[in-house]
Order: structure tokens, then sequence, then C-alpha cells
């Protein structure tokens, strides 16, 4: 396994401590791990998203159209 030095303000390290004193880490090295593995799902997700989106073809809607009901699913959610 590699080893990563890494500089950050205080207040980021007093948040992963604090993180780990919830009991939600067992060090910061497990919180950091954590962030990496959710950022790896959340672009594989996008990329995913993108290419359906691609393979869907041209729509007849406008990008107003498609905000406006995007904002309205959310609303419900």
């Amino acid at each position: 396994m590699a080893t990563l030095n890494v500089s950050m303000p205080d207040s980021m390290r007093e948040w992963i401590d604090a993180q780990i004193a919830a009991g939600e880490y067992s060090n910061a090295s497990d919180y950091i791990r954590d962030l990496i593995r959710h950022d790896q799902r959340h672009r594989d997700t996008l990329r995913l998203a993108l290419i359906e989106g691609e393979k869907s073809g041209i729509s007849n809607h406008s990008v107003t159209d498609i905000a406006k009901k995007t904002k309205r699913q959310l609303k419900r959610a």
C-alpha cells in the first residue's frame, strides 16, 4: 500500500478528527479512503448518465423546459 502526505488547514484536520471521535472512522486514512471511494462512485455514476443521455438522442424539449421539470421533481422528492 502506498503512503501519501497531504497538507491541509487546521480546520480540515479538526473535521477529520471529529469524524474519527464520533466513531465513523478508525483513523484519518480510513476517512480519506472513504472520500475517494465516494468520489469514484460519483464520477462513475455521472459518466454513465452522460453516456445514457448521449445515446438517448436529441430532445424536443428546451433546456428551460427540462430545468423546470427537474425542479418540480426535486421539490416532490
